[in-house]
């Protein structure tokens, strides 16, 4: 394994495979949706080619056997010899699973494992054509390197080796001796040399006779042995031969060994010096490159060669490899199509994400910079000043955009896992579900993407388990048999909106209700005032399930509180819509990035305090003399919805807990996860972008608080978590 090649080589590899592999699992489920689609299928050939061509260049053998196996199977299917179906799926995604373990080793620098031999056998039953039973394997024949190639035989090469042309040679001279002829020398006929051309290029393609005698066939026999040479007359009608009359036109100059230094007087000058052994390798490399040529079988070798350049160079490209085979006759030519892809390869750049962390950080300080400045420039009256701080905000907002965008990634890498999940799901549970997927290129912060994997895996898995229906039952509830998962993402301002929507059987509010009786979540005469939308956020209690049986799918209540947890540590929201007998969708909001965050700053006494503007739903000045108790609890009605109240301030400000409560104040209504509440606050100051700095050793942990801030006032703020403020106060 070549694991301590080029760094470099060895990345692109892994950048570009890994790029591929992704895409493979949504191409394959796609294909089975889809079996006809031909461009779906020379893609998914492309991918498992690509990969092996690169793991070729590296010697990683195991990888590629199972892509070669893979290869054949989807070039079987595009030459409709076959037909795509879900037992032929099983095993493609089988291979797929493997392919990615591999890989995943070789990007641990570990040697790669090799895929189960029964895995290969059956990839290469379904690489025959429909019905027919697997044939003993053929012998490699030597004359016919190129269809073997062209159908990935070789994953390695595609020229006739040396033993293939010892074979060949074997071959005729048996022939010779078998039909007498009994010349005594180690020359070769007019006729044999014909047929030895016939053999390396097929009946009929190669037109024309050798030179004046039979002397440059027996150069082509012996290999340069010293016994018999040719002359540079004859070495010309050789070369017309091969390449067509005048088409060759380079001169052999001297390569890496000594001895072709007189070769071009000797070519120019016409004189009767004999080409060397060393003279003719040099020439060798400059028609098909340095170290390209087969070595010592002579002219007959760079006529073999000739057929046969396309597929080699779409070997070389893949891995990033230098090695361009002879794609015209000049020896200069080879180099141009790497010049001309090189400025494409370098148009991006790797960069360490701790690099990108700490630029995000110095960002941040300067957003505190110039919120410093504005309000400084605020209490001052000079208009250059004011002139010199807005162009400020302006560079530093588009600074921090440009920055922020550095960091973003499509949520397409999250949404790439769930065609196979649902696919893989449904054959489990007999279901028949159709996924599909709208805004995969929407941009969302690194630490996000990762964030919301988990969450939202739960939640398609949620889907395809509770939400869509057997097909029978469908069926007879006037559905078609196949239900449909739909997952989307969309920017709304600076926020990520995401849905799961299914059109299955929703969710029954009375059922709902009376398994939180059931389970000691509410007492019954509580379950019956339940709303709706409150009936359906039970899902997400602890240890809330509607399932009786417990199955490796479902039926443990675990799944969906850890998605309400996940999403409320992102500052993120989550609501549920549902209508039993149409379907169910969920939707998350999370805000687009966690480095710098839009805030509402408040004032609790004469601390300052900033409410990340997520959680944030309205704002508004209220008569705090209509409160209402409710199970204890003090409620406000706003249009008819009832809201818990706190006065945070009895929480957060020393001994402000025995102070009389205001009649009037402002009302800030804040979600997390599910819920809504209201926090009467003593001043609102407006919003301002703030920069998350972790509180030191003493206060870590501390509950309630997200961290701190230096806002605009140079004065510290702490940050409000609003779900831990809740949790341990409320």
């Amino acid at each position: 394994m070549a694991l301590d090649a080029d760094e470099e080589i060895l990345q692109d590899f892994l950048v570009e495979a890994g790029e591929i592999l992704e895409k493979l699992s949504e191409q394959l489920v796609d294909l089975e949706q889809n079996p006809d689609n031909g461009d779906l299928l020379n893609a998914i050939f492309r991918g498992f080619h690509t990969v092996k061509g690169g793991a070729g260049f590296l010697q990683l053998e195991a990888l590629v056997n199972c892509c070669h196996s893979a290869e054949n199977v989807f070039d079987t299917l595009r030459n409709h010899k076959r037909r795509v179906d879900s037992d032929l799926m099983d095993v493609v995604l089988e291979a797929l699973d493997n392919v990615n373990a591999m890989f995943d080793q070789v990007r641990n620098r570990e040697e790669p494992t090799p895929a189960d031999p029964a895995l290969i056998e059956a990839l290469d039953a379904l690489a025959l054509p429909e019905g027919e039973a697997p044939a003993a394997p053929e012998p490699e024949a030597a004359p016919q390197p190129e269809p073997a190639a062209e159908a990935g035989g070789h994953a390695d090469q595609g020229d006739i080796t040396d033993e293939e042309f010892e074979q060949l040679l074997d071959a005729l001279e048996d022939e010779k001796s078998s039909s007498g002829d009994s010349s005594g020398d180690d020359q070769i006929t007019d006729d044999e040399f014909e047929n030895l051309l016939d053999e390396l290029h097929g009946k009929g393609q190669h037109s024309g006779k050798p030179a004046d005698d039979d002397k440059p066939a027996a150069a082509g026999q012996s290999g340069g042995s010293g016994g018999d040479d040719i002359t540079d007359d004859e070495f010309e009608s050789l070369l017309d031969d091969l390449h067509g009359k005048g088409q060759f036109k380079g001169s052999v100059e001297p390569a890496s060994k000594g001895g072709g230094a007189s070769d071009a007087s000797a070519r120019t000058s016409g004189a009767n010096e004999l080409i060397t052994d060393d003279e003719f390798e040099n020439l060798l490399d400059e028609l098909h490159g340095s170290g390209k040529g087969p070595g010592a079988p002579g002219a007959s070798q760079p006529a073999a060669k000739r057929p046969e350049p396309a597929p080699t160079p779409r070997k070389a490209e893949k891995p990033g490899a230098p090695a361009n085979k002879d794609e015209s006759k000049s020896p200069a030519s080879p180099a141009v199509p790497q010049r001309d892809s090189q400025p494409a390869a370098e148009t991006t750049v790797r960069v360490d994400t701790k690099r990108l962390d700490d630029i995000m950080n110095m960002v941040g300080e300067l957003v505190l910079v110039r919120n410093r400045l504005q309000r400084l420039g605020n209490d001052s009256e000079d208009e250059q000043m004011h002139k010199a701080v807005a162009n400020l905000d302006v560079v530093t907002t588009d600074l921090q955009s440009a920055v922020m965008q550095t960091r973003m990634q499509p949520i397409k890498k999250v949404f790439g896992r769930f065609p196979r999940v649902v696919r893989d799901l449904a054959r489990s549970l007999k279901k028949e579900i159709n996924l599909v997927m709208h805004g995969e290129d929407t941009d969302l912060d690194k630490n996000l993407v990762e964030a919301l994997s988990d969450p939202l895996v739960h939640l398609v898995r949620n889907s395809v388990d509770h939400g869509i229906e057997a097909p029978d039952v469908r069926e007879k509830a006037g559905k078609p048999r196949t239900g449909v998962v739909t997952l989307s993402a969309e920017q709304e301002g600076d926020h990520i909106l995401l849905s799961i929507e299914d059109d299955g059987g929703g969710m029954d509010p009375d059922k709902l209700r009376q398994k939180a009786v059931e389970k000691g979540l509410f007492e019954q005469d509580a379950a019956d005032r339940l709303t709706s939308n409150e009936c359906y956020n039970l899902i997400f209690a602890p240890g809330f399930s509607t399932k009786d049986q417990i199955s490796d799918v479902s039926g443990r209540g675990v799944g969906m509180d850890v998605v309400k947890t996940k999403i409320s540590q992102l500052n993120g929201t989550i609501h549920v819509e549902s209508e039993l007998g149409k379907g169910s969708r969920i939707l998350i909001k999370v805000p687009l990035t966690l480095a710098i965050m839009p805030t509402l700053m408040i004032m609790l006494g004469d601390q300052s305090f900033a409410l990340p503007l997520v959680n944030v739903v309205e704002i508004f000045h209220l008569d705090l003399t209509k409160k209402n108790i409710v199970d204890g609890r003090e409620c406000i009605v706003v249009r008819d919805k009832v809201f818990p109240i706190y006065n945070i301030k009895d929480w957060l400000i020393h001994g402000a807990a025995g102070e009389p409560d205001p009649e009037n104040g402002h009302v800030v209504i804040v979600a997390m996860g599910t819920k809504r509440v209201g926090f009467v606050v003593d001043q609102l100051i407006g919003q301002e972008e703030v920069v998350i700095k972790p509180l030191g050793r003493m206060l870590h942990g501390t509950p309630g608080m997200a961290g701190a801030t230096i806002t605009g006032d140079g004065r510290i703020a702490l940050i409000i978590d609003v779900p831990s403020l809740l949790q341990h106060y409320g």
